[in-house]
């Protein structure tokens, strides 16, 4: 008998549902392929409900995700609701509750997807970062004294525990010697400015790394990273961050890739359940107009089947995807100048899997 994974299903804002439900048609097709099941359950977070009942995340809700095996998201921010209200209610209230402390961020070149990077090539950017996901400045801990007066102090604490950066560090180490590409890991810190939270996560690095003497393990200053991305980003196999610099230099990354079209990430709890998403965001002026790219959220339904022990599966999307591209059916990977429609995307993607 075939094995079912039930998936919850966020489609969200804006162009959100047209994308995921691209996603759903790719990775459906895939489970066909190799002989499981996907059992999909739809949740109506976002702008929408928000502004019909002011609710954002019920707590209930978040005990229901638990009981799934991966959570599914198209995307979040609606333009008549003030920025940061469904970031923060949503997206960072679900990491912190649902403790997915990884965020996962392949980088790869596909074949035909054009780069700003003059003379790279596939095989010159394919990288992976691994941003921890709870801790950080994204804590919310601060304040403010004396609001609104010319004499005001605002306070931006970030918080960094030696718990939370050993767990990242060693998805990190783990993940670079299960690659096996260049069985490089670098960290990526700021240990000349802020010599007491990159200065733990440098300490917990070196421990670490003395148990993995098979790796190479180096450190970058996050501004000399941000450089060579764009120089030499062949140099980089795995990265393991924190918070602030790996939400910074990923869409720096996915701009070197080909942009938030392809762009696909993951908000992991190795021992619980995981949500899985495009980078780019809810584009509410393309919304209905079936122009949007839906790569990135094939990309991240590829991803969370690997997650959940279907890698023969994700492989297969991966090189539908990569077949797909060097077809030369789809023109570009921006909205509207694809030379396909969404559907059509989607269409030749699942079509290549059979």
């Amino acid at each position: 008998m075939s094995k079912t994974y039930k998936i919850a299903i966020l489609p969200g804002d804006g162009t959100g549902p047209e994308v995921i439900r691209e996603g759903i048609k790719v990775i459906e097709t895939a489970a066909e392929k190799n002989d499981f099941k996907l059992d999909f359950t739809d949740y109506d977070l976002g702008g929408k409900r928000y502004l019909k009942t002011g609710e954002i995340l019920p707590d209930s809700v978040i005990e229901e995700f638990k009981k799934f095996d991966a959570m599914y998201l198209g995307a979040i921010g609606h333009p008549d609701v003030k920025p940061g209200i469904l970031e923060k209610g949503i997206l960072l209230k679900l990491r912190f509750e649902l403790d997915q402390y990884i965020n996962l961020r392949p980088v790869k070149l596909y074949p035909n997807v054009e780069t700003p990077l003059k003379d790279k090539k596939s095989e010159d950017i394919d990288m992976v970062i691994v941003r921890e996901n709870t801790e950080g400045l994204y804590t919310g801990a601060g304040g403010f004294l004396k609001k609104d007066t010319l004499q005001e102090v605002a306070i931006q604490e970030s918080i960094n525990t030696r718990f939370g950066v050993e767990r990242c560090i060693r998805y990190a180490f783990k993940l670079t010697q299960n690659r096996a590409k260049n069985n490089k890991l670098t960290l990526c810190g700021k240990t000349n400015v802020l010599t007491y939270a990159s200065d733990l996560w440098q300490r917990t690095f070196n421990v670490v790394a003395k148990e993995y003497p098979q790796l190479t393990s180096d450190y970058v200053n996050v501004d000399a990273a941000c450089m060579w991305f764009v120089k030499n980003p062949e140099w980089f196999d795995v990265i393991v961050t924190d918070n602030l610099f790996g939400d910074i230099i990923t869409d720096l990354a996915a701009m070197i890739q080909g942009g938030m079209g392809v762009a696909a990430g993951g908000n992991i709890n190795p021992e619980g359940v995981s949500m899985f998403e495009p980078m780019g965001g809810s584009a509410p002026k393309y919304t209905g107009l079936n122009i949007i790219n839906p790569i990135a959220t094939i990309n991240a339904g590829a991803m969370m089947l690997e997650i959940i022990g279907e890698s023969k599966a994700a492989k297969d999307i991966d090189n539908a995807v990569i077949e797909a591209l060097e077809s030369g059916k789809i023109k570009s990977m921006s909205a509207g100048k694809m030379g396909l429609s969404t559907t059509e995307v989607g269409d030749l993607i699942a079509s290549l899997l059979h």
